[in-house]
């Protein structure tokens, strides 16, 4: 268990790490402001797209089981099963309105 987590801080540390340097790089290149404002926006809504999709991915997999145990004890109610393993994937929904709105 020590290890998923040391795991996962690493790989956390790893994608911070590489913002930066995508940040850094988009800075350098960029002398004139605007191309450079216009560029952050589009990283910034690649990051919250991408962040929206991986809180979805870690909440659904535990709902998804739990659902499953659900419809296993009472075939009755797999409809609310379906209601709450669905509702997470709404997140997406509001990572791509950043998209377009940005």
């Amino acid at each position: 268990m020590n290890n998923k987590k040391m795991i996962r801080g690493m790989s956390m540390m790893m994608v911070l790490l590489a913002i930066v340097l995508v940040a850094s790089g988009v800075q350098a290149q960029e002398a004139d402001n605007q191309l450079t404002v216009d560029a952050y926006a589009k990283l910034g809504a690649g990051i919250a797209l991408g962040l929206a999709g991986v809180g979805t991915g870690l909440s659904q997999g535990p709902i998804g089981a739990a659902a499953v145990g659900m419809i296993a004890e009472d075939s009755s109610k797999f409809v609310t099963g379906l209601i709450f393993t669905a509702l997470p994937e709404t997140i997406v929904l509001f990572g791509f309105l950043a998209v377009f709105l940005l």
